[in-house]
């Protein structure tokens, strides 16, 4: 979509609330039946743009829109089968509804409100355990590794130090349950955070075997850090995979193999004059039943580390270097993999249909146009209808596109104090970035999160 376009645009000059203004305008074309898409795009350029309480009551919204998607009207469900799947309501794939309580937990964390962010911690731990519930294929995706682990941070920041282990822990496992498809490793900074947690807790045997288990790892206790300020970065880094259409020809005679062969040969386009010509081209033919299924294309960042300096106004320099934490394209792949399938039977059947009521209504309208007139009228609405089921087969492209590539994500304890902080993406020089430095006031024992887009 071309609004995707501007939006990124907007987001390389660092102009994030230019962004959030094309999302705003675009609300009408998103339509009634994108309504959670509007809002989670909404809701991730508002908190681009620092207004993070706008940013909480659009997410709000979308998850109310969600909860009254559960019961789902046979119509729309009927007007879907006989078109394309954007006649559905768009309800998000089960990590894109997580990312909601995600965005909406660190809108809290920079607002000031800590305790409104563990509801989202503790929303986030509902919905995966009904997610879990509710998926039977054991390497599916049914937790969040980045989601836990956030939650953790949440609740030792507030000193749910015991919540905050379990959260750490669970994170932990899934991280290393799901690196085969992520294609991605424990963060390390997850393992200093799970010696630090155990050892506060007493938990003696879970830090033997953490010890054992992390024997390079060097990590502090929590009474070390405790009259230290905490610091957590939060990076977007690149774009989030888009879906194009991807066609699947079938024809039903020997003429249409041809024809489907010479076509394809010709133009692998799917531009919409390619299209329209194909709905021209197979119509007259008849014997063409046309399949759309989406295909995602990844839009990989090209920078795989940031570093963050925090600059005091006296003594040397902090330096961190982020590390991922979500890789939110593998995600959108495996949801898609994981649904093809069902996307795969539903819309072959779909095709079948449209293909049946068309050749029904040619051979109707045959009939009643008699013998002379029958075989141009035949043609006429055969043209019309089979065109039509050409034309009308799209695939459902609809995604949250402006997630980013990557979530990566550092944390830093430092002396209280006033800091100037300083981000730039490693080995990656952005001409476009201005060299703003924002300042930070920390205080012993607080904890401020840092939220940043890398682009591209």
């Amino acid at each position: 979509m071309n609004r995707y376009l501007l939006i990124e645009t907007s987001l390389r000059a660092h102009d994030p609330k230019g962004a959030d203004a094309i999302v705003q305008r675009a609300e009408k074309d998103y339509g009634e039946k994108s309504l959670v898409l509007y809002g989670m795009d909404r809701g991730m350029t508002l908190q681009l743009a620092g207004d993070y309480q706008q940013s909480n009551a659009v997410l709000e919204r979308a998850e109310e829109e969600l909860d009254r998607l559960y019961t789902r009207r046979i119509r729309t469900e009927t007007l879907a089968f006989l078109t394309n799947d954007t006649a559905l309501p768009y309800e998000g794939e089960p990590f894109e509804q997580v990312l909601i309580n995600v965005l909406k937990a660190l809108n809290y964390t920079r607002l000031g409100q800590w305790q409104e962010a563990l509801v989202e911690a503790r929303r986030i731990d509902h919905r995966l355990n009904v997610l879990s519930d509710r998926t039977k294929e054991k390497n599916a995706y049914r937790d969040d590794g980045f989601a836990r682990y956030l939650s953790g941070i949440l609740y030792e920041s507030t000193g749910d130090v015991n919540n905050a282990f379990i959260a750490y822990r669970n994170a932990y496992e899934i991280f290393e349950s799901t690196s085969a498809w992520s294609r991605m490793t424990v963060p390390s900074q997850l393992r200093v955070d799970l010696l630090r947690t155990a050892e506060a807790l007493h938990f003696t045997q879970d830090l033997a075997l953490y010890q054992q288990a992390f024997t390079e790892t060097k990590w502090e206790t929590s009474q070390a850090l405790q009259s230290l300020a905490q610091v957590v970065v939060i990076s977007y880094n690149g774009r989030a995979p888009r879906k194009e259409d991807q066609f699947l020809d079938l024809p039903i005679s020997l003429d249409a193999l041809q024809l489907v062969l010479l076509n394809r040969g010709a133009s692998q386009s799917n531009q919409p004059s390619q299209r329209a010509a194909d709905s021209v081209l197979y119509g007259l033919n008849g014997h063409v039943v046309r399949v759309a299924l989406p295909r995602l294309v990844p839009q990989k960042t090209q920078v795989p580390i940031d570093t963050v300096s925090l600059i005091p106004e006296n003594g040397a320099r902090v330096t961190v270097k982020t590390e991922l934490a979500q890789n939110v394209t593998a995600l959108a792949e495996k949801a898609l993999s994981e649904r093809m399938a069902g996307i795969t039977v539903k819309a072959l059947a779909r095709a079948a249909t449209k293909f049946a009521l068309a050749e029904g209504t040619t051979r109707e309208a045959e009939k009643a146009a008699g013998k002379d007139a029958g075989p141009l009228v035949g043609l006429l609405v055969g043209l019309m209808t089979k065109g039509l089921a050409v034309a009308s087969e799209e695939a459902d492209k609809r995604s949250w596109q402006t997630l980013p590539d990557e979530i990566h994500l550092a944390r830093v304890w430092v002396p209280a104090g006033r800091y100037q902080v300083q981000s730039q993406p490693a080995e990656a020089y952005d001409p476009l970035r201005p060299e703003t430095m924002k300042t930070l006031s920390l205080r012993p024992g607080e904890t401020t999160v840092l939220i940043q887009r890398v682009m591209p």
